[in-house]
């Protein structure tokens, strides 16, 4: 006989037990001999009786066999992936032996993860477990114990891919389909065929009964014994016919204890019983099987195939998992559009389509379910580790949107990225993904109202992408507000205190003990001071340590709220009794001028942010020397808070394209740019042929001068194509056309064909051009067609565009129709994009400030020189003495004209750029010089948007968004 073992049980299990034709001698009285504790290293032996197979053969031979294959080719993948190690989960909670499966994993060449349970841990403990190894991306594999409290929940709670026991119900599902590439064999399932195969019992027509109680291993077993062509029949056994059909069948499968007493005459001679644990049969069957003087060892036999099997299809998993990190297209089902003229209004549109799940876009585009966080059924937070498993796919191709000098109106450059996207991915089949800023609830009820591109290019849901989002903004107002806090509370303290006292509360005794915080143990090492106990800093340490000594005049944080509001432009704060007369004169700020936006947006991991979030500078001491988040002690809480704003939210297009929504930078005092991250974990999803279309804010003079310098600088990336959004509209107004302005309807001369004004408008064009050519970068001009304007006007913008050295110039429109209104843009993109580039920077980081801030403003406005004020210069001189002086410039202007005065149209030329302000945000990483007056708080009109926006009270629609 041969000693058996359970894939579910881990224990010992019955025997294989044949007479007559095809079996095995009636009188086979044999074991496995246990493995030696070193693992499989040895051929084990085989000991039998008269008429027993030869040693190395059977049931030994196969285990054997499995594990070198399996040893074979998990060497093969680490050969091709030397950093790929997967791993196998096994928890335990009973005394069930699990050494074999243990020893097998790690000959094989498996990490393994050994977690012991105590007796009595609850449903709710293993679940937590689970969960944890779902999401552990070095466990290919998940072996679960025996237990009560492995209940269909905490099965179920194993994703497929991990199943390799093969119990759960979908992965039950996908194997009664005969989905085997997407499945798993039960363990104990294929060591029953396995040894069918061995007796020769797995022939065309043979009967099988298996007596059980309808577990789903059974269930696999049936099926599996059916694709072999034989006769299967289940029962259990207080079924009454339960003789009849013992005598019925060649073949009988036990895999439920079978209850005392069964007289053993039920059974013939001539049948083959396979008991799946000792347990389940009488003790008469035990009788007929075994000879009492036999050693019985619960490693032996099948228990060892089982475990072998477990092993395949863990190496199996990690095969799949690998084949899914390489690059493949996707299998993206675009959504089609059902266009109307008129076009309707934005979200009239938004609202006629119906969005794909998010977990369902989220697996079309190769992201695991594991690495998606979902809020609601439409969109979703994508998790870094994305970009670890995906380090080694080449990235894909790079697009930026940028825009000519625009109207106040906008000439739609997100409509065009999306468009853009949806023309790429849904209409070419090309890999694609837009990469878009969030926008702030301030415009959203002041005066521009809800936008997420427009008419049929634009993301959905409209509702969800302008409001509230997943939170970011929120976050972003918490933390900045936490740091202004912090701030004067710091001030309030030292003003009021001695220093024993400030000392004594900044480093309290707590449990009878005093230790120094990690975040005051790296203030202390910055100040020179290396003592790590607090009782042995001298009196001058303890002043030095505990005295920041901001100086308030030199306060530069202020706090953000993401509303509109003029009165909280400058304002009086400590006036109450109980801040002791510190009265000093503030402001807020909109959220998206926050310095901690412009570092969500240019960082490039989670310790990068909070690196940068410790460096940003909140003043000066009285000494002049920078102050820090760091050094207040709140870095580590702001970190806290931004934890989840920095994954990228998931959404997507009215045509089922995917969009990364991640931060919102301004574009005047920041950089104006959409995430690093966003845009990292896009170029790799993807992959090499695939494009990632991203957005630069307001003309190519501000966002894209700033995406290449400060973003590009950051991130490493390098574009390969300049998407430059033009107007019929913005062009005729740089040619000399009435002045625009939002809440006036149009003049004449913006809605009848006028060449001469496109003519001379064309210089402000051509201007934007030769900019993106100081960066070596192709342009393809996108011309955003309208309804007024006319076949003569389009073509002699897009064949002056070229005339001027873009590498085309198309008409779009894709407001109309979507992405097939933007096919010709998207086949320019990519066929500039196959040109070679000559990607450079516009100055060295090593240029002095002042140097640095006159090429940008000759080379790219068009100024003969700079004209700096002495607060400016004074600026200047104390950040270059700080060590600030090699950071790139983040320029701060009017985004209504090439040169800083706002009126000024078309290519101006011969003035000189003032510069009244500077300032820095270290954090971030970069000093923004303060062109003319700069409100960081924008003010709310006569009549804001808020007063057509309403909700539904019945179906909670929102009315009147945009």
């Amino acid at each position: 006989m041969w000693m058996l073992r359970s894939a579910r049980s881990r224990g010992p299990l019955g025997a294989l037990v044949t007479a007559g034709a095809g079996g095995l001698p009636p009188g086979l009285r044999g074991f496995v001999q246990r493995l030696p504790a070193t693992g499989m290293k040895e051929e084990p032996v085989l000991r039998s009786g008269p008429g027993s197979p030869p040693p190395g053969t059977g049931v030994m031979k196969s285990v054997r066999q499995i594990i070198m294959s399996c040893k074979t080719e998990l060497a093969a993948l680490q050969k091709s992936e030397p950093r790929f190690h997967p791993g196998l989960a096994i928890v335990q909670i009973t005394d069930d032996d699990m050494l074999e499966v243990k020893k097998m994993a790690e000959e094989v060449g498996l990490h393994v993860v050994h977690i012991c349970l105590p007796e009595g841990t609850a449903t709710e403990e293993l679940l937590d477990e689970i969960m944890k190894l779902n999401e552990d991306p070095k466990i290919q594999g998940l072996v679960l114990p025996r237990s009560p409290v492995m209940s269909n929940e905490a099965i179920n709670a194993v994703i497929p891919e991990k199943d390799v026991d093969g119990i759960t119900d979908v992965n039950l599902g996908r194997l009664v389909r005969g989905n085997f590439d997407e499945c798993f064999v039960p363990p104990t399932a294929s060591a029953v065929i396995e040894l069918l195969e061995q007796a020769d019992l797995c022939t065309l027509g043979r009967k099988v009964l298996i007596i059980g109680d309808n577990s789903s291993q059974e269930t696999a077993l049936q099926k599996l014994l059916q694709m072999e062509g034989m006769t299967v029949v289940s029962c259990q056994w207080q079924n009454r016919n339960i003789k009849e059909l013992l005598n019925k069948n060649d073949v009988i499968v036990v895999t439920s204890p079978a209850p005392e007493g069964l007289e053993e005459d039920w059974i013939n001679a001539d049948k083959t019983i396979i008991a799946c644990n000792l347990s389940d049969l009488s003790s008469s069957f035990k009788c007929q099987a075994f000879q009492q003087d036999e050693p019985r060892s619960p490693h032996d036999g099948i228990g060892l195939l089982t475990a072998a099997m477990q092993i395949k299809n863990t190496v199996e998993s990690s095969t799949r998992w690998l084949k899914q990190q390489q690059h493949r297209k996707w299998n993206l089902r675009p959504l089609k559009l059902q266009l109307m003229s008129p076009v309707p209004s934005d979200i009239e549109i938004s609202r006629a389509q119906t969005p794909k799940t998010i977990d369902v876009l989220a697996k079309e585009i190769g992201l695991h379910p594991s690495e998606v966080e979902a809020y609601g059924s439409k969109k979703a937070k994508v998790k870094l580790s994305v970009l670890d498993r995906l380090k080694e796919q080449p990235n894909g191709k790079y697009a930026l949107v940028a825009g000519i000098t625009p109207t106040p109106f906008g000439e739609g450059k997100s409509a065009v990225t999306i468009g853009l996207v949806q023309a790429l991915a849904a209409h070419l089949g090309v890999n694609s993904f837009a990469c878009v800023r969030q926008p702030s609830q301030g415009p959203t009820f002041g005066v521009k109202g809800g936008a997420a591109g427009g008419g049929y290019a634009q993301v959905i849901p409209m509702e969800e992408f302008n409001l509230h989002l997943t939170g970011d903004i929120h976050a972003i107002t918490a933390a900045n507000n936490l740091l202004a806090a912090a701030i004067d509370a710091r001030i309030l303290h030292e003003g009021t205190q001695s220093d024993k006292a400030l000392y004594n509360r900044l480093v309290p005794v707590i449990n009878g003990e005093r230790n120094f915080s990690p975040i005051q143990l790296a203030r202390l090492s910055r100040l020179g001071i290396q003592k790590k106990t607090p009782d042995t800093l001298t009196p001058e340490e303890v002043s030095k340590f505990a005295r920041l000594d901001i100086d308030p005049s030199t306060i530069t944080w202020q706090r953000v709220v993401d509303t509109n509001d003029r009165f909280l432009r400058k304002m009086t704060i400590g006036l109450s009794n109980t801040e002791k007369g510190f009265i000093r004169e503030t402001q807020f700020d909109i959220t998206v001028a926050s310095e901690i936006m412009a570092i969500l947006a240019l960082t490039n991991s989670m310790a990068d942010m909070k690196a940068r979030l410790s460096r940003i500078v909140v003043a000066n001491d009285r000494k002049g020397q920078p102050v820090t988040a760091e050094d207040v002690g709140v870095s580590g809480a702001l970190a806290v808070l931004m934890k989840d704003a920095i994954k990228p939210t998931l959404m997507q297009t009215l045509e089922g394209t995917p969009v990364f929504v991640h931060a919102g930078p301004f574009a005047n005092i920041a950089h104006g740019s959409s995430s690093i991250l966003a845009d990292k974990l896009a170029l790799k999803l993807v992959g090499k042929d695939g494009f990632v279309v991203t957005e630069a804010g307001f003309g190519s003079d501000i966002g894209m001068e700033k995406f290449f310098n400060i973003k590009c600088r950051a991130s490493g990336l390098k574009p390969g194509v300049v998407v430059l959004v033009a107007t019929i509209r913005a062009l005729k107004m740089h040619g000399g056309g009435p002045s625009v302005s939002t809440g006036k309807p149009l003049s004449k001369e913006y809605t009848e064909e006028n060449l001469k004004l496109v003519a001379e408008g064309c210089s402000n064009l051509q201007k934007h051009i030769q900019i993106a050519g100081l960066f070596g970068i192709p342009v393809v001009v996108a011309l955003n067609v309208f309804k007024t304007d006319t076949e003569a006007e389009i073509d002699l913008a897009c064949q002056t565009a070229k005339s001027f050295g873009a590498y085309d110039a198309v008409p779009c429109q894709n407001w109309a129709m979507g992405g097939k209104g933007a096919l010709k843009l998207a086949e320019a993109v990519r066929r500039a994009a196959d040109q070679k580039s000559n990607f450079r920077y516009l100055y060295d980081l090593k240029m002095p400030i002042v140097e640095k801030i006159r090429t940008i403003a000759q080379k790219v406005y068009g100024a003969d020189d700079i004209q700096l004020s002495a607060e400016a210069q004074s600026k200047l001189d104390l950040y270059v003495s700080q060590g600030f002086g090699e950071l790139p410039i983040c320029m701060a202007k009017t985004h209504l004209s090439l040169s800083h005065q706002p009126e000024r149209k078309g290519a101006p030329s011969g003035f000189t750029l003032p510069i009244r302000d500077v300032r820095a945000s270290i954090g971030a990483g970069f000093i923004y010089p303060l062109v003319g007056t700069m409100s960081t708080m924008p003010g709310l009109p006569t009549r804001p948007c808020f007063f057509d926006i309403d909700l539904d009270s019945d179906t909670e629609q929102i009315r009147g968004l945009f």
